[in-house]
């Protein structure tokens, strides 16, 4: 355990940035998982609602450090090509 004041608060804030890191990798998750679902059901219009706040959580987690950019982009192409391919099938 930690026995100096400097080495005290930085456990202090390993705990707290942990619990950020967690909730932010969980809400990406969260939403990957939805808009997967969406477009499993064939539902156009609600995929592509999901879509967009998909990319959105992609990009702040980016910006957060909790995804490398290529990663966040790899996604984005793949999940777009997904609604790509449903909409046009749908059409």
């Amino acid at each position: 355990m930690a026995n100096h004041v400097s080495s005290l608060k930085r456990a202090r804030q390993t705990v707290t940035r942990t619990e950020v890191n967690r909730a932010n990798r969980s809400r990406v998750r969260t939403s990957l998982r939805a808009l997967r679902e969406a477009l499993t059901k064939g539902d156009v219009k609600a995929a592509q609602a999901q879509f967009r706040e998909t990319v959105s959580n992609l990009d702040k987690s980016v910006q957060k450090g909790i995804l490398h950019d290529n990663t966040a982009s790899r996604y984005k192409s793949r999940l777009n090509a997904r609604l790509k391919a449903l909409a046009t099938a749908k059409a």
